[in-house]
């Protein structure tokens, strides 16, 4: 009776690793850390909605997330897939999850998750239109589930193309934003897409920051991105002025009465700013790959950006 009792406990102890390494998988194939770009642009898009009609329609904005942040998920996985596939995040390439290379999830797999995703991404569109009475979506829907797919997939693959960062530009900034506002004020307010351009050039600069340790290893597996395509001197130079413009197209809602006077708090940002610049110059003409290290300080600056912009529009 003991070893019997001593195989159950063991092998329930087993199973329960198993799952728990599962989970750590798909968790790490999911990349939650980038799901604050998702989160910023639909926020904003609530609270300017919210503002204007003062209606907080709660329950619509959560299925909005849940929809937004189930295609994020399919677009990292959807990454992952094709990219392997084509070669791209093979030796030492650091894109993507890398949870294939490292044989934690199967193509197959990955495959089945994407039905599942988009297939509820789908649903949560119906939902969400029908509950806005606004028919005029499903062209954003539309547009932003063939982007979702199409980034690395072919024939399109517009990511290799040179063309990420301006799709995300399109998508995660100006469609999420706009489209969220649209749904929940069920109406339209052109002042939506001047709120739209400063997280729009946020959510492309998390981009444009990842594709700089890669500069090297995309181009060698025949990945064109815009910072290969500028090359080291002047890439460095477009990510130096990417933030200050940023800072000034968010001062700028201040002064058309947008946004409250916190939108200044923007440049006690400065720091990290100077911090990544000051990575990248260190970096010179040797090795990038080294700089994936230091994403952190371009996602703290969008999570720190898109608070103070959220509050300011809130507060005005």
């Amino acid at each position: 009776m003991t070893d019997v009792n001593a195989s159950d406990t063991s092998a329930q102890g087993a199973s329960a690793h198993g799952g728990k390494e599962i989970f750590k998988a798909w968790w790490q194939a999911a990349r939650p850390p980038f799901y604050i770009a998702t989160l910023a642009p639909l926020t904003l898009g609530f609270t300017f909605a919210a503002k204007t009609t003062g209606q907080y329609r709660w329950g619509l904005f959560a299925l909005i997330l849940f929809g937004s942040f189930v295609v994020h998920m399919a677009t990292n996985l959807a990454n992952d897939l094709f990219d392997h596939i084509q070669g791209v995040d093979a030796g030492p390439n650091i894109g993507g999850s890398r949870v294939i290379q490292q044989g934690k999830i199967s193509p197959k797999a990955l495959t089945v998750a994407l039905v599942v995703l988009y297939g509820l991404g789908l649903l949560s569109a119906v939902i969400i239109i029908s509950l806005s009475h606004q028919p005029v979506l499903w062209a954003l829907v539309v547009f932003a589930a063939l982007s979702s797919f199409f980034y690395v997939a072919p024939p399109v693959k517009y990511g290799h193309r040179a063309l990420g960062e301006v799709f995300v530009f399109i998508n995660m900034g100006l469609i999420m934003t706009a489209g969220t506002y649209l749904a929940v004020a069920a109406g339209w307010d052109r002042r939506v897409l001047a709120l739209a351009l400063p997280v729009s050039f946020m959510v492309a600069g998390i981009l444009y920051y990842q594709s700089l340790p890669e500069i090297e290893t995309d181009l060698a597996a025949g990945k064109h991105t815009l910072a290969n395509v500028l090359g080291k001197t002047r890439a460095a130079f477009l990510y130096t002025i990417w933030w200050p413009v940023i800072w000034l197209l968010m001062i700028n809602l201040w002064m058309v009465s947008l946004a409250a006077w916190p939108v200044f708090l923007c440049l006690l940002t400065l720091p990290l700013h100077i911090m990544a610049i000051k990575k990248i110059k260190a970096a010179g003409d040797g090795d990038w790959l080294w700089l994936d290290g230091h994403g952190h300080l371009v996602r703290k600056l969008y999570l720190a950006n898109g608070v103070i912009l959220i509050v300011s529009v809130a507060m005005s």
